[in-house]
């Protein structure tokens, strides 16, 4: 009988649901529908989109060879970067007419192009962060491919509600931050905000949702016919980024069984105890084993996944000349062990503009005299902010000399969404900061200084140049690049120095928490349990109690690895493995097999020739001598069978075999001697190799 958790591909693929709910008339409408152009699959002229090829989408797409394809005429190697959103940034134009786009230079998507060799051109797909009306949508499309070479995918309003607020946000975000949806009310911090539509689930509805998770596979979708018009198979790299587009590969694996395809999870990934949990977790496992490569940031992000294969499918991984891989079908899925890091040149940008130093003068006269301790970000319920804050203010009371000379400043960043959850944490840490100021604070001091607004990547960087120390106290997150950012800035430039910073041997001191992907990575820093404020408490107290020499010592090795890792390292290392996980694509033939997220290629050998049963009753008839080896469970007997005992058939063609005088007729099994051998007592002249050849039995002569 068919699984309720299953999910037929080709079904949702055809839209057979009712994901999108109710028509809306102000619904964005699917891309190239409604006599709409859309670009084209194969680009004829560098820059320039030619016309639809009027190939006829209702045929069923190939699934047993790239062959099948028409090449694209653009040469050499291309790197399509998908991504639920694209690098840009939409802005309307003042007029109200058209719209102004530019590159964010604070996208990592946009950064990593640090990494990629000169030679290989990179291609964005994903969403853009504006409300783009439908009759603009095909003008924004072109405009963007030819002057940003990224490719606008639009999803109609209703089914990205479902898609990333329900799904996304209130299903995958909390359940691998390891929060799982105890009551059906239970809200998030990621609930939708006003605009969302009023066909999506209620805010807060953090349990399994089917009409969300058919939603989530339908925009993976789309996402995957905007790759299609532009992908050469034969010589493009794709790589998917994040749990947005979990699904994505199978659809990629089940057009193009030779694609080459990476995946890098920026989440954590939860432990199996966690994971189970989920309605769809074979599926989802399925859909990421359809990659080459698939990349985390810390060896536990990776152990988990790896846990959830063994115990889930039932498939183990290996490890060879210290890489990591699950064998799939003939297929070797390679895992990719690599924290992301910062930006180094864009960074240091900042640290030499004017008005940064102006400000640091500024923040340096502010807490002249005071130990500053700093905390940046976002307003999130993972981020453990009033943790954070419990543990000052038990260090001030604690240890009361930092009374009056101590202050941390929290930088706190507004987030969109909105839900129960983050307005009681936003109530809990006010009454917190509130509590502190008004005990320990006097006429010109306060010990907390709390900014909720957008911080400039310039004033960010002037906080970070004065604090002493930079603490971490989130309860989960993917990465967390806060650190990395402090070191840098903390180290300066040649150029940035001036009277207004301190010269001489760099210093810095870190507190993280133990739960943030950044962690095994800083060796210096005084790692902590979030939760055990006591604990925190000591750890800032010894962190701004250090002698001088020993924080430098520890800034040297941090920014050591911090300016060595970066993010052109993340990328180039990432290429490189997916490179070499792909080596042997078009050596092997591939088979295209299974239906809906149970589809998956099988790679055999080029030499490999499938049996013919003529040719084995031919050879079996013609021998004189024969061995024949019978597996027990699984051949003999059913696998999944409640009664082991053989049948009576079984034992006949048994002694049938066993009869003839040219055979020689083994059982091999893990199973004990007795069972076998009370099973098979009516064999005399069966052979039985029991508990995997460890016991023998076999009579040479009857």
């Amino acid at each position: 009988m068919m699984s309720r958790s299953y999910t037929n591909l080709l079904d949702l693929a055809e839209g057979n649901f009712a994901a999108l709910g109710p028509a809306s008339g102000g619904a964005r409408r699917r891309s190239g529908s409604f006599g709409m152009k859309r670009m084209s699959r194969v680009m004829t002229v560098p820059g320039t989109l030619s016309e639809l090829d009027g190939e006829d989408e209702s045929e069923p797409a190939a699934t047993n060879s790239v062959a099948s394809d028409v090449p694209s005429s653009v040469s050499g190697e291309r790197l399509l970067v998908v991504s639920n959103q694209l690098p840009i940034v939409a802005r309307r134009r003042p007029d109200g007419r058209g719209w102004s786009f530019s590159w964010d230079d604070d996208s990592l998507l946009l950064q990593l192009r640090d990494g990629i060799p000169d030679e290989m051109e990179v291609l964005f797909v994903g969403g853009v962060r504006a409300d783009i009306p439908l009759a603009e949508q095909d003008e924004v499309s072109q405009a963007l491919y030819d002057r940003f070479r990224c490719v606008a995918v639009f999803l109609p309003e209703s089914l990205h509600d479902r898609f990333y607020h329900s799904f996304c946000k209130r299903q995958l975000w909390p359940l691998f931050h390891y929060m799982l949806p105890f009551a059906s009310s239970a809200s998030t911090a990621t609930s939708s905000s006003s605009s969302s539509s009023s066909s999506a689930p209620p805010a807060g509805n953090g349990r399994f949702d089917r009409g969300s998770w058919e939603a989530y596979v339908l925009a993976n979708k789309f996402f995957f016919e905007k790759v299609v018009e532009v992908i050469n198979p034969e010589d493009d790299y794709v790589w998917v980024h994040d749990y947005h587009l979990m699904a994505l590969p199978t659809f990629l694996r089940r057009r193009f069984n030779r694609l080459r395809i990476g995946f890098f999870l920026h989440s954590p990934f939860p432990s199996s105890e966690i994971y189970r949990t989920l309605p769809v977790r074979e599926e989802i496992l399925k859909a990421l084993l359809n990659c080459d490569l698939i990349g985390f940031h810390t060896f536990d992000y990776a152990r988990h996944f790896l846990s959830c294969c063994s115990r889930m499918l039932g498939i183990e991984y290996q490890s060879k000349r210290g890489y990591i891989g699950l064998e799939y079908f003939g297929r070797t899925v390679g895992i990719k062990i690599m924290p992301v890091g910062i930006h180094m040149d864009q960074l240091q940008a900042v640290l030499c503009l004017p008005d940064r130093q102006w400000r640091v003068s500024e923040l340096q006269q502010q807490f002249e005299g005071k130990t500053v301790l700093l905390g940046v970000d976002d307003m999130d319920i993972f981020k453990g902010i009033n943790l954070k804050l419990l543990a000052f203010e038990n260090m001030l009371r604690t240890h009361p000399k930092w009374q009056g000379r101590a202050v941390l400043v929290q930088i706190a960043k507004p987030v969109r969404g909105k839900g129960k959850d983050l307005e009681a944490i936003e109530a809990e840490i006010r009454e917190s900061y509130n509590r502190i100021n008004g005990e320990f604070g006097r006429s010109g001091y306060s010990p907390v200084v709390f900014i909720d607004r957008d911080v400039s990547s310039v004033e960010k960087s002037a906080y970070y140049t004065i604090a002493e120390c930079v603490v971490v106290t989130a309860v989960r997150d993917g990465m967390n690049l806060t650190p990395y950012e402090y070191i840098v800035c903390r180290q300066g430039t040649p150029r940035s120095e001036s009277s207004s910073e301190v010269t001489g041997p760099k210093k810095s001191m870190l507190v993280v928490s133990e739960f943030i992907g950044c962690s095994p990575s800083l060796s210096g820093a005084i790692r902590v349990n979030p939760w055990n404020v006591e604990a925190t408490a000591e750890a800032m107290n010894e962190a701004i109690s250090l002698s001088d020499q020993e924080k430098q010592l520890r800034h040297e090795k941090h920014y050591r690895y911090v300016s060595t890792h970066d993010v052109a390292y993340w990328s180039k290392s990432f290429i490189q493995d997916l490179e070499r996980a792909c080596k042997d694509h078009f050596r092997r033939t591939c088979w295209g097999i299974g239906l809906g997220f149970g589809f998956r290629v099988v790679a055999l050998d080029p030499h490999f020739t499938k049996l013919n049963m003529d040719s084995i009753v031919m050879a079996y008839e013609r021998s004189e001598s024969r061995a024949i080896f019978l597996d027990y469970d699984g051949t003999l007997v059913p696998q999944t069978s409640i009664n082991k005992t053989p049948s009576s058939e079984v034992l006949r063609i048994i002694n049938t075999l066993c009869s003839d005088k040219r055979n020689i007729v083994f059982i091999v099994s893990g199973r004990g001697r007795d069972k076998l051998g009370e099973w098979f007592s009516s064999c005399p002249k069966l052979g039985i190799a029991a508990e995997h050849g460890y016991f023998l039995r076999y009579r040479l002569s009857f």
